[in-house]
């Protein structure tokens, strides 16, 4: 019998081979540990990204939202100052706008506000076409009108009657102006006026869409893209009594042009400069009315009038008009036709101011 031969194996031989094996799985292990590490980490930090980018992109709004609202803040405060200031005084400001933009709006609302100024009269003044309007006296005393205009004045008189009196003018009547009519003593009985106001516009964009702030005559109206408008200021309107039991209403408007464009920079330095301020009516008044229209948006004229005729929708409801001193309609009860005064025969004050203020570069 033939021994079976066997191959002898050093042990040294051995130990290198072991060496050479483990050392090749430890190879491929670590190959394998560090992408599943790789892997492990990409796929956490995608499902972290996907489950907080939405509240990271709430939190970035929420950020740009009150920047803007911060904006709109210092600008009410500073033309707040600037209106009462005197003519061709103002301040110089500067703003972050990284992600807002300031514009300029154009006849954002026009106010009509016209009165009687003696109670032995009562003039009604209509517009027939932009180079002419129609004047009417119940006890035929206007004798003369002046139309004025922040480009120039127009004058002309006529004489007493019953009917309509018609007056040409040459006046372009494309911004404010002012009606005044005189008796045969040149003792003003009517006033009218007719006032184009301007404000400014913050757009902001977010996630949801572009966030709006216009600021209008004192007054703040926001809109998100998927909100309705709000409004969180309103108009200065105030109707009070004085110590002698007489009545007030005062009625502020603040008009802000803008000079060139502001857009928007890093820091957007604006001037804030006044242009004075126009006193149309102070003192004792009669048949009142005042009307406005907002062309921000449709909902907004509706809103103004709610408010300024709560008190009257109120009596009316629980039947007490007959005693109500407060802001009543001219005519139909949305207010729509104008707004005037009841005061049950007291004595009757107008202060009308409006505040005219430049932004430019």
């Amino acid at each position: 019998m033939i021994p079976k031969h066997e191959r002898v194996v050093s042990s040294i031989t051995r130990s290198n081979l072991d060496r050479n094996i483990n050392r090749d799985e430890r190879a491929v292990s670590e190959v394998l540990g560090v992408i599943m590490m790789l892997a492990m980490v990409i796929s956490i930090m995608g499902g972290v990204w996907v489950f907080l980018n939405p509240y990271l992109s709430d939190f970035e709004d929420n950020t740009n939202w009150n920047k803007a609202t911060g904006i709109a803040d210092r600008l009410e405060d500073r033309i707040d100052v600037v209106g009462d200031s005197p003519e061709s005084t103002g301040i110089r400001h500067k703003l972050s706008m990284q992600k807002s933009i300031l514009q300029g709006t154009s006849n954002s609302e026009i106010w009509s506000i016209s009165a009687d100024l003696v109670s032995t009269d009562q003039v009604v003044i209509r517009t027939i076409s932009g180079s002419s309007i129609g004047i009417m006296s119940i006890n035929e005393t206007a004798r003369k009108v002046s139309i004025l205009t922040e480009n120039g004045n127009f004058e002309e008189l006529f004489s007493a009657t019953q009917n309509e009196v018609q007056i040409q003018h040459d006046i372009i009547l494309d911004n404010w102006y002012i009606i005044t009519v005189y008796d045969g003593e040149d003792i003003p009985i009517h006033r009218s006026m007719t006032y184009p106001i301007s404000g400014l516009k913050i757009l902001t964009t977010l996630a949801t869409g572009v966030h709006e702030i216009n600021l209008v005559n004192n007054a703040r109206i926001e809109h998100f893209s998927s909100n309705a408008w709000d409004i969180s200021k309103y108009p200065t309107v105030e109707f009070d009594t004085l110590a002698n039991r007489d009545y007030r209403l005062t009625i502020l408007l603040t008009n802000i042009d803008v000079n060139g464009t502001l857009g928007f920079s890093s820091s957007l330095a604006i001037d804030i400069i006044s242009s004075g301020t126009l006193s149309v009516f102070s003192g004792e008044c009669y048949n009142i009315r005042y009307s406005m229209s907002n062309s921000v948006s449709a909902v907004i004229t509706p809103q103004y009038n709610q408010l300024w005729l709560s008190d009257y929708y109120l009596n009316r409801a629980s039947g007490t008009l007959d005693s109500f001193v407060g802001l009543v309609p001219f005519e139909r009860s949305s207010g729509h036709d104008g707004i005037t005064v009841e005061t049950l025969g007291a004595a009757l004050h107008l202060e009308v101011h409006v505040q005219q203020v430049v932004l430019e570069r």
